[in-house]
C-alpha cells in the first residue's frame, strides 16, 4: 500500500525538557545538526509521503520559520494551529478536511526508522493500526494487551508486567473515517482528549516492530537519539576543511566547517561554518551546530551543542547539552562523574530523578554566559539567559534569567620585609 499523506503532531512544549524548551518546542530540539521534527518528516518522505499536515501550537512561529527556510524537497507541508482542546486525539482531529486518503499519524518528537514506518504501513488493516515495541522498563509505559493481532487493552505502568512488555509507539496508520471517532472523544480526568480513548473504542490492528524507537521525555534521553542518528548518517568530509588533524571514526562536515590542528574521535557532526581547533579534542558521539567555535585546548566529549556556541579556551564539556548562543569563559569546566561513581541524579520539575547514568554533565539553556574558571557539577541545569560569574561552582539548578556571582572577601596586608 502506498501511503502519501501524514499528520504530524508538533504542538507540545515538553516541560520536562526544560531549560531547552523555554525557547523552542520539544520537536525543535537539535539532534545530529537538525531539529527532531526534521528527522521525523525526513523519514516520512523516505517512505513515500508527499504531503504532511503539521499540527503546531507552542512557539509555533519557530517551527513555521525553520521549515520556510529549510524545506524538504518533494514533501509539501501544511501547518495548522491546534485549538483550545488539549491532547493527542484533539490534535489529530484538527486535520479533518485536510486528509482524503490513508495516512500516517505520528508524534513529531519520536525518533525511529523508515523501516518501522514501512512495517506499520504494510501491516495496516481496518480504520486504524498502531505500532508497538518491546520495552525493557515497562513500569514507565502503558503496556498493551494484544490478542490475535489486535489491541484489547492497556495496563498503565504495571507492577507485574508480562514477560513481553509492548509499549505504544505513538505511530499510527489511519483511514479518514477515524475522524468521527476522534471527534467523539470525551475530556479525560486530566482535562485532555486522549488518543488512548480512541484505541479503546476502535478495533485496532497491532503491528510489532523491533526497529529503533525512542520517545524522549527527559533531557539525558537525547544522547541515545543523537548517537543513533549519527550512526545512521553517511560520512561527509569533502565540503569541509581538515588541516593537520588526526581523525578517527566518521565525521560529517557541513559547508564551511573546519577542523584545524586537532584530534577527533567520531562519530562527529559539525555544522556549517563551525571551527574546531586549533588544539581541540573531540570524542564520543558529539554533534556541534552551525557557527560554533571549539578552540584552544577545549575538550568536547559525547555532547550535543546547538548553534552559535563559543568555547575557545581551555574548557571541558562532557556528556552535556548546550543550548544556542552559549559562551564559555576561559577554563570553564563541566563535571560529569561523581566521586563515588554512583548514578548521577537530576532535578526535573522539582522531582529528583535517578538518571541511571554514571556520566552526565550539564544541561544549559540558550544564551548562557559562563565566566572564567567557572564550573558546573554533574546533572545540573542552567536556565536560558543566565550569567554564571567567574570562579562560581554551580551545585544546584539555576533558574532562567539569573545572575550568579561569587562574593569574595579579601584580606590585604603589607608584607613584612626581613
Amino acid at each position: 500500500m502506498s501511503i502519501t499523506q501524514a499528520v504530524v503532531l508538533a504542538a507540545g512544549e515538553g516541560k520536562r525538557l526544560r531549560p531547552l524548551t523555554y525557547t523552542r518546542p520539544k520537536c525543535m530540539i537539535q539532534l545530529a545538526g537538525r531539529p527532531i521534527l526534521w528527522h521525523v518528516l525526513s523519514n516520512l518522505r523516505s517512505v513515500g509521503v508527499k504531503k504532511a499536515v503539521v499540527v503546531v501550537k507552542y512557539m509555533e512561529e519557530t517551527v513555521r520559520a525553520y521549515f520556510a527556510q529549510n524545506p524538504l524537497p518533494g514533501l509539501t507541508l501544511e501547518f495548522i494551529t491546534q485549538g483550545s482542546k488539549y491532547g493527542t486525539a484533539a490534535a489529530f482531529a484538527e486535520s479533518e478536511g485536510k486528509i482524503n486518503s490513508t495516512f500516517y499519524a505520528v508524534a513529531g518528537d519520536v525518533i525511529t526508522t523508515p523501516a518501522a514506518l514501512r512495517e506499520l504501513g504494510a501491516g495496516h488493516e481496518g480504520k486504524i493500526s498502531a505500532l508497538f515495541t518491546e520495552v525493557s522498563e515497562p513500569g514507565q509505559y502503558g503496556i498493551a494487551k494484544i490478542e490475535k493481532g489486535y489491541l484489547c487493552g492497556f495496563e498503565e505502568k504495571p507492577k507485574h508486567p508480562p514477560k513481553t512488555a509492548l509499549a505504544n509507539c505513538s505511530l499510527y496508520v489511519m483511514e479518514p473515517e477515524i475522524f468521527k471517532a476522534l471527534a467523539a472523544v470525551k475530556k479525560s480526568p486530566r482535562g485532555e482528549y486522549e488518543m488512548t480513548d480512541v484505541l479503546k473504542s476502535e478495533k485496532v490492528k497491532a503491528v510489532l516492530t523491533s526497529e529503533y524507537w525512542l520517545d524522549m521525555g527527559l533531557p539525558w534521553q537525547l544522547f541515545d537519539a543523537n548517537k543513533f542518528l549519527l550512526e545512521q548518517m553517511g560520512e561527509k568530509k569533502g565540503i569541509g576543511q581538515i588541516e593537520n588533524s588526526t581523525i578517527k571514526g566518521k565525521v560529517i562536515l557541513e559547508p564551511g566547517a573546519k577542523i584545524i590542528d586537532s584530534y577527533v574521535e567520531g562519530p562527529l557532526y559539525v555544522g556549517a561554518n563551525s571551527v574546531i581547533g586549533p588544539h581541540a579534542y573531540v570524542r564520543g558521539c558529539s554533534s556541534i551546530g552551525a557557527d560554533c567555535s571549539i578552540g584552544d585546548s577545549t575538550t568536547v566529549k559525547n555532547s550535543i551543542i546547538f548553534d552559535h556556541v563559543n568555547a575557545k579556551h581551555l574548557s571541558y564539556i562532557g556528556d552535556s547539552i548546550i543550548g544556542s548562543g552559549c559562551n564559555f569563559g576561559s577554563a570553564t569546566q563541566i563535571a560529569n562523574f561523581r566521586f563515588d561513581a554512583g548514578h548521577v541524579k537530576a532535578k526535573v520539575e522539582d522531582v529528583v530523578i535517578d538518571t541511571q547514568r554514571k556520566k552526565l554533565g550539564a544541561i544549559l539553556g540558550d544564551e548562557v554566559k559562563m565566566g572564567v574558571l567557572s564550573s558546573v557539577m554533574p546533572g545540573k541545569m542552567i536556565g536560558d539567559h543566565s550569567w554564571i560569574g567567574a570562579n562560581v561552582m554551580v551545585k544546584e539548578n539555576v533558574e532562567r534569567n539569573t545572575l550568579v556571582e561569587l562574593e569574595q572577601k579579601l584580606k590585604i596586608s603589607k608584607i613584612k620585609q626581613v
